[in-house]
């Protein structure tokens, strides 16, 4: 069973008790938080796990009403070809 969870800056996707896919962030001034890394077990790639992950990070961004800036480069592709990220995007 694959349970998604919040462990301080980090959302992870555990699958019977261990990390199978992970994305952290972090602070990164008043209002705003860096998405850093992106992780997924190379077995479980190709299941959408880090794009769920990203999805979420963005959920939460709406819900504390943060913007994101998506440095790592899985995070930053996803930004930009999704339009509906747009709102949470912190461009420099």
């Amino acid at each position: 069973m694959r349970d998604m969870i919040q462990e301080g800056n980090a959302f992870v996707i555990k699958e019977d008790g261990s990390v199978i896919a992970e994305v952290t962030f972090k602070p990164a001034g008043e209002g705003t938080i860096v998405i850093d890394h992106t992780y997924v077990a190379e077995e479980m790639r190709g299941q959408k796990l880090a794009e769920d992950l990203v999805r979420r990070v963005v959920e939460h961004a709406r819900e504390t009403n943060q913007k994101i800036i998506p440095a790592c480069s899985y995070a930053d592709a996803q930004f930009r070809r999704r339009k509906e990220y747009e709102d949470v995007w912190q461009k420099s």
